[in-house]
């Protein structure tokens, strides 16, 4: 069974520069920016201990790239590989129907469950697979919800002009608006 990539995620010191940077060099974005960003549940090699992070989603083509900025010194599989002030490529993720399934055959294959967390109604977990790519690997849920905000970050990049901004706050993105049905049907 194939399991194809769809998304690259990079390590970085600030969010908003990386969004810039990669926006002027690549066309890459908009980026949506999650800011400090808190899971409903979380695991971090056996801990609950969460780190504060923030992140900026956006795609470039059909590959969604992702920064990711942590705040603060706690332990986290961006700590695993990254000291304060260091930078660099972190992840590749796919999707998967059956998460439960999918985690269990990557634990059966000898990897380290780094992180596992449930976030936004949708499952995630990143596997120690440094050995094999140079990073981890993460394994993220796709119901239909995730799917849709997915689909709507693309079209984003699709639609993107010379003046769209290079990123977004999560909270300003503009989705469907309901129009109001017109009183007489028009001929």
């Amino acid at each position: 069974m194939k399991r194809a990539l769809f998304q690259q995620a990079w390590f970085v010191t600030s969010i908003d520069e990386a969004a810039r940077k990669w926006s002027d060099a690549f066309g890459a974005g908009p980026f949506c920016m999650v800011r400090h960003h808190h899971c409903d549940e979380f695991t971090y090699r056996g801990t609950a201990q969460e780190a504060d992070v923030s992140y900026a989603f956006g795609y470039l083509g059909d590959m969604m790239i992702q920064f990711i900025e942590q705040h603060d010194e706690k332990p986290s599989i961006y700590r695993d590989m990254f000291a304060p002030g260091e930078e660099g490529f972190h992840h590749v993720a796919y999707l998967v129907s059956d998460f439960a399934a999918e985690r269990r055959r990557w634990i059966d294959m000898g990897y380290v469950l780094a992180t596992e967390l449930y976030a936004d109604e949708v499952n995630a977990a990143y596997f120690d697979t440094r050995e094999l790519n140079g990073g981890f690997t993460e394994i993220h849920g796709d119901p239909p919800h995730i799917m849709g905000l997915f689909a709507h970050w693309k079209r984003l990049h699709d639609n993107r002009a010379s003046d769209t901004p290079p990123a977004y706050e999560m909270e300003d993105l503009a989705f469907y608006q309901q129009a109001s049905l017109l009183e007489k049907a028009t001929r």
